[in-house]
């Protein structure tokens, strides 16, 4: 488990990057959030303050496959943006989430554009 120091940290930068961005209807916010195990990623309407679709590695079609870390989380983001533009939504607005652009975060937003996402 990280520090008390290091979640603090990473708070720090969320805020700050939260400062700078928000989802609308039209463009909702894509946010990542990654556990030592697992990887997330939600699609935000911060108008509404709604949900409007997510994605996990704890779905049974991702979960029943084994992969690495890294191809998880860009079978995530594929995932992610095959149910957005399902819903009509092709662009967003990436969130990180106070982690660097790097690994596995890097890895959802790399699936996620392959399958048509814009941002």
């Amino acid at each position: 488990m990280a520090s008390k120091k290091e979640l603090y940290k990473r708070k720090k930068v969320k805020m700050r990057i939260r400062k700078k961005i928000s989802g609308t209807p039209t463009r909702p916010r894509l946010t990542v959030f990654r556990s030592n195990k697992e990887i997330y990623a939600q699609l935000i309407d911060d108008v509404a303050g709604k949900t409007l679709f997510a994605a996990s590695s704890l779905e049974k079609e991702s979960a029943a496959e084994k992969l690495t870390k890294i191809e998880t989380a860009k079978k995530i983001g594929q995932l992610i943006a095959e149910r957005a533009l399902a819903g009509g939504i092709n662009e967003v607005v990436f969130d990180r989430n106070g982690y660097l652009y790097h690994g596995r975060v890097k890895a959802v937003a790399e699936g996620a554009r392959e399958k048509g996402l814009k941002f």
